[in-house]
């Protein structure tokens, strides 16, 4: 068995998205070969109604999936195929975009006024780039968690752990996207497979990686007897720490335990044209998809 190093880490960043929504991006519009197949990954978490409510509102797809995970309020989401849904909390969603589809995203906050989720973009190989959209929406209820005897517990929302499939299947990574928490002070390993891309997105607690230089936190400013000193908050927040290869992670909890999503999926190693919400692999098909929704001729007919 070989650990896995840790190939890069970062915090994510604030951002502004949609209308007018307030979020952190881990990772998105950068070199796409460090988290491919992944692209974007959004944490959108917020406890003020007014930077979120208004939402995302009608945008276009092509060639990608994208897959939002709610912790906390709702989303409500249209498209336009005619399906309408409301994600709630722990429930999923995996939107297989392909060949186009028109769609908006509305949260909204629980009864304190919070709102948290996650988005992540997978990118769709060139083969699969024009399929027919798909949809999976999959309550909290159809998830299942296994428990081990220490207490770490493990959300599988897609592929294989710990001997038991998530619901989300037919995806083109093949990817494994677990909600991991790790009781305080445990030592725990976690199996991964060898060929695969691998990041964790650590969003309450603390903790450490095996090969990490340090904990992971955020760098903060803090006031100590009147003077402003940086110091490393250990709450883990928002830290993406991507993976080199290997075929399994260790992570230490810190004293308040750590929770973490950790996905992994085949890498596609195409070209990524990229523009906003359209990924293909070549600029003509770009081109060829910004003049099919100025002509009106963008979602293709379902067969």
């Amino acid at each position: 068995m070989s650990i896995r190093p840790v190939r890069h880490q970062s915090t994510a960043v604030p951002h502004l998205e949609g209308a007018g929504v307030h979020l952190k991006r881990a990772f998105g519009f950068d070199d796409p070969s460090l988290t491919d197949p992944f692209l974007l990954f959004d944490d959108f978490r917020n406890s003020e109604p007014e930077n979120y409510i208004k939402g995302f509102p009608w945008h276009p797809h092509r060639g990608i999936e994208t897959i939002t995970y709610v912790l906390a309020g709702t989303v409500d989401h249209g498209d336009s195929l005619g399906n309408t849904g409301i994600l709630g909390a722990g429930d999923v969603q995996w939107m297989t975009a392909g060949s186009g589809i028109m769609h908006q995203e509305m949260p909204k906050g629980d009864a304190n006024g919070r709102m948290h989720g996650f988005q992540l973009w997978a990118n769709l190989p060139s083969s699969m780039k024009m399929t027919a959209p798909r949809y999976q929406d999959v309550t909290a209820a159809d998830i299942p968690v296994e428990i081990d005897d220490d207490g770490t517990a493990a959300r599988i929302i897609c592929g294989e752990f710990w001997g038991k499939r998530g619901p989300v299947d037919g995806i083109a990574a093949e990817p494994s996207y677990v909600d991991i928490s790790v009781p305080p002070g445990k030592r725990k390993t976690f199996k991964v497979d060898a060929y695969r891309s691998a990041f964790a997105y650590i969003f309450a607690g603390s903790g450490s990686f095996r090969d990490a230089s340090r904990p992971f936190g955020v760098l903060v400013e803090k006031e100590v007897e009147g003077e402003e000193i940086q110091i490393r908050d250990m709450s883990g927040d928002r830290t993406l720490v991507v993976f080199d290869t290997g075929d399994e992670i260790t992570v230490q909890a810190g004293d308040e335990g750590i929770r973490f999503l950790l996905v992994s999926g085949k890498p596609i190693r195409e070209p990524v044209a990229w523009h906003g919400p359209i990924v293909m692999n070549s600029r003509a098909e770009l081109i060829q998809a910004v003049t099919e929704l100025q002509n009106g001729t963008f979602i293709k007919p379902s067969h």
